[in-house]
């Protein structure tokens, strides 16, 4: 299954066209907003609220009489944006991306090549894996790098030391270096809390071992590689969990799902820094005190994180371009980490007085140390304008292997349906 990467891009853009993207759509190819506004398009809690505010009332840094209008997009952001691109009428300035900025590389030409700008020269103050995120295989820089997701091992003192288990994140993190001490682990717990998982279910099992990985589902020549044995391994893990009674098989994001932490049935789990605030902070405020962070079993991955775009339509691209780069600036990026939790992409906030406070939530520790050392270990795998759609097969495939189908099985499900959705987009 291969085919090279000029040829990719060219037949990944027919998929970008049938998801609303299409680059001969018709219309008055006009900006949106006011000459005076540089318009921004995101969804809630995508970026920060004090900051954008800044711009909205005060004007943008470094570009005079002109001033932010921002819109936050409800619904399905993703269709709403590609609606609009399709329609070239009335397209915002700057929109937010979310994970997936390569599904837009197909269209890249519909984007401001930051380059022109300068880009490359604050290239050293970003996350190198992420950076590279927002390159297309031909050289253009369509995006800008945002927050980011690393991950590491949320864990409940409380109930691991019932359990006779050290709490000490150091020496928790020596004890569970890998996935296999960590299903051993799961077991342990399940000694002094009978119904214990550490999973919600194996989509999260998934998720969180593929961003573990060298590589995804395709090369950046064009070679799908979601079949390897490296891949497979990951249903077979998902089998041992089943089997181990570790994984909840609830609804992927249901109250049932949060339910699992409010109760304390689930006292640990693998996941991203924004799963702090969604999960325990959220759902169980009441164990305040009692949470930890420490390095994650299997290595450091990322889950989420998200990018800020200038559309080929803006009335005025250097202003959006000193926005972008004064919002995502280090010293912001801590900023917004203070107050919406926006882990940032830029190594140099680690090092700030917002980050390095102690968080009463977790008894007191300093967080980023564990976070900002794991957002530096993430390996750098390529993400393909196929991922989304892939990414979705996967999933669906170890849904079905939680409903009971064997691995083998699921397996081949999962390989035939990848197979046709490829060949359907014209990419093998």
């Amino acid at each position: 299954m291969v085919v090279s990467r000029r040829r990719l891009l060219a037949l990944s853009a027919g998929a970008a066209a049938a998801g609303g993207l299409g680059l001969a759509g018709c219309g008055s190819q006009r900006s949106l907003g006011a000459k005076d506004e540089i318009t921004l398009w995101t969804w809630d809690r995508s970026v920060s609220d004090k900051l954008v505010g800044a711009a909205e009332t005060k004007g943008i840094p470094g570009a005079e009489g002109l001033r932010l209008s921002r819109t936050n997009i409800g619904g399905n952001y993703n269709t709403k944006v590609r609606t609009t691109l399709a329609g070239k009428s009335s397209v915002p300035d700057i929109i937010a991306i979310n994970w997936d900025v390569a599904t837009y590389f197909p269209n890249q030409d519909e984007f401001v090549d930051l380059n022109d700008f300068g880009a490359a020269e604050l290239k050293n103050r970003y996350l190198d894996w992420k950076w590279k995120q927002c390159v297309t295989p031909e050289g253009k820089m369509i995006a800008f790098p945002m927050d980011t997701g690393p991950t590491a091992l949320f864990y409940r003192t409380d109930l691991l030391k019932d359990a006779g288990v050290s709490t000490d994140p150091a020496e928790l993190a020596e004890q569970v270096p890998d996935w296999d001490a960590y299903l051993a682990f799961g077991r342990r717990l399940q000694k002094s809390r009978r119904n214990t998982v550490l999973f919600p279910h194996l989509q999260n099992v998934w998720e969180t071992r593929l961003g573990q990985l060298p590589a995804r589902y395709m090369t950046e020549d064009g070679e799908y590689v979601g079949g390897r044995d490296e891949i497979r391994e990951v249903f077979e893990l998902g089998e041992r969990v089943l089997k181990d009674g570790l994984s909840a098989g609830v609804v992927q994001d249901s109250t049932d799902q949060y339910g699992l932490i409010t109760s304390g049935r689930q006292p640990a789990a693998i996941g991203a820094v924004w799963w702090g605030q969604l999960a325990p902070e959220s759902a169980a405020p009441k164990t305040k005190g009692k949470w930890r962070v420490t390095a994650p079993p299997g290595g450091a991955a990322n889950v989420g994180g998200s990018f800020l775009a200038i559309t080929r339509y803006s009335k005025n691209p250097e202003a959006a371009y000193k926005f972008i780069t004064w919002l995502q600036s280090p010293e912001n990026q801590s900023s917004a980490y203070d107050e919406m939790s926006l882990f940032p992409s830029s190594p140099r906030s680690f090092e700030l007085p917002p980050m390095r406070k102690p968080a009463p939530f977790y008894g007191g520790q300093r967080t980023v140390d564990v976070f900002g050392k794991s957002a530096e270990q993430v390996k750098t795998a390529f993400i393909s304008p196929y991922d989304r759609m892939l990414h979705t097969v996967f999933f669906a495939g170890m849904a079905s292997l939680e409903a009971g189908k064997s691995v083998a099985r699921a397996w081949k499900d999962v390989q035939d349906k990848a197979e046709r959705e490829l060949t359907r987009e014209g990419a093998i």
